[in-house]
């Protein structure tokens, strides 16, 4: 019985230390000749192989075309010079492989990946869907249709919307303020020629990288995607660089979107947040952990546990490169509206008022440690943050030194994080409800606008 205890607790010491001194695993980065960035990380546990190229044709660069840069990210998969559609997918699952495609905010992105030995067929598959999509119009008409529906179909559920309307409150004219699905409107317009000319704008390999992590040898790894993307021949980027967006809140807002079938109000309350570059990322990450970042935050305590108003609450800070979310988010019943949103705010007060002790903060800390490494455990989640790096321009360093700055975090910074990152006034309320039952009684929080949810507004 002693050995087995002494057994459980060396493995439970090294797990620890483990998680305390995780790094980023070994990796080589070179550029192509025609400017394609490149990283190779080898990982031998499993006979697998992870792809991801990373575009610079997010959502930011639809213009008033909402929607633009997700049907274009879709439309790789519709075929290419080579193949059809349907012979990419048979083929793909066939080997049990999985080949993804997707536009976000700021990026668009494509993802592979394969077992070690289908990588002949799944690595020309990947070469013909990044240099030689058609965006055949017949799937691009049956997929453009289907999208339509399905913003229809969004529109039945707040928690899949508001966060649009948030944004748009938040950010105005911005970039940042466009829907990456685009709105109806928008998107019944957009032709196979458009996304055509989108690709050839935005797909480009001076603004583009590619990173691969499995099971490979680094040397033959780098002659293969030479030989594969070496000659890929593209024209410069036409993306500029989006400006930090001009946030001025010098009064709290109330935007009610009503849903007159409601049952519930589901909201969002806050501000401005952080940008991706922010040195105060990780202290206001633990500091957020106590708030609104794990079931037993400060938030979901006051609003699930201890009142039951709701089945969730939480707090987020959505990072972009030049510029940032925050917000806490949660629903309740229509006839708890009020009470759930003062509760929210007594919360984010308590934090200000009493402010942080050592207790509280070591607990947040042990948990952002220990929940840090396992979101680098695989290797698709490698590949996604070595291309991370290129998009945000950080090095491993940030993944290297983060426990470190967790661990440094004082009580007095962490309240002073407080103070400067978790606005208490000038809030920006964004309710979904049934107008009808908590207009009046929402005036309190600021002037209120009021929207359909079933019009093409955000």
């Amino acid at each position: 019985m002693k050995n087995i205890l002494g057994i459980w607790l060396a493995l439970l010491t090294f797990s620890v230390s483990a998680q305390n001194n995780f790094k980023v695993p070994a990796y080589e980065k070179f550029t192509l000749k025609n400017g394609l960035t490149v990283y190779l990380m080898e990982q031998h546990e499993v006979p697998l192989i992870y792809a991801s190229a990373v575009f610079d044709a997010g959502s930011v660069q639809d213009g008033a075309s909402y929607g633009l840069a997700s049907l274009t990210a879709d439309a790789l998969l519709f075929g290419t010079k080579k193949y059809k559609k349907e012979e990419l997918e048979e083929m793909t699952d066939f080997v049990g492989a999985s080949l993804n495609s997707g536009a976000g905010k700021e990026t668009a992105k494509v993802n592979m990946s394969f077992a070690v030995k289908d990588a002949d067929l799944m690595f020309d598959l990947l070469q013909q869907v990044l240099t030689a999509p058609v965006f055949d119009a017949a799937e691009f008409e049956k997929h453009k249709q289907r999208t339509l529906l399905e913003l229809i179909q969004q529109k039945e559920s707040p928690r899949a919307v508001i966060g649009n309307y948030f944004n748009s409150m938040l950010f105005g004219a911005h970039p940042y303020a466009t829907p990456t699905s685009g709105v109806g409107s928008t998107v019944s317009k957009i032709t196979p020629a458009d996304v055509q000319a989108f690709y050839k704008k935005y797909y480009t390999t001076d603004r583009a990288a590619i990173a691969l992590v499995g099971d490979f040898k680094t040397a033959d790894m780098k002659k293969r995607i030479t030989a594969l993307l070496g000659d890929w021949k593209t024209a410069k980027s036409a993306s500029k660089p989006v400006p930090a967006p001009k946030v001025t809140l010098n009064q709290s807002r109330v935007l009610l979107v009503n849903k007159p079938d409601a049952r519930e109000t589901t909201f969002l309350i806050g501000g401005q947040g952080i940008a991706y570059d922010n040195p105060d990322y990780v202290p206001v990450l633990v500091v957020n952990t106590i708030l609104g970042g794990r079931f037993t935050s400060w938030l979901n305590d006051a609003l699930r546990v201890n009142s039951g108003l709701t089945y969730g609450a939480g707090s987020r800070f959505g990072r972009y490169k030049k510029g940032g979310t925050f917000f806490i988010s949660t629903f309740t019943k229509n006839s708890t509206t009020v009470p759930a949103i003062d509760m929210a705010l007594g919360v984010v007060d308590s934090l200000h008022r009493t402010g942080l002790n050592e207790e509280i903060l070591a607990s947040a800390k042990a948990y952002v440690k220990g929940d840090f490494p396992p979101n680098y455990e695989s290797a698709g989640a490698l590949s996604d943050l070595l291309t991370d790096m290129f998009v945000y321009g950080f090095t491993e360093e940030f993944i290297n030194t983060f426990q470190k700055k967790v661990d440094g975090l004082t009580v007095a910074q962490a309240n002073d994080i407080v103070k400067t990152y978790f606005p208490k006034e000038n809030l920006q309320f964004v309710l979904v409800g049934k107008a009808e039952e908590i207009r009046e009684s929402v005036k309190k929080y600021g002037p209120v606008s009021e929207k359909e949810l079933k019009e093409e507004g955000f």
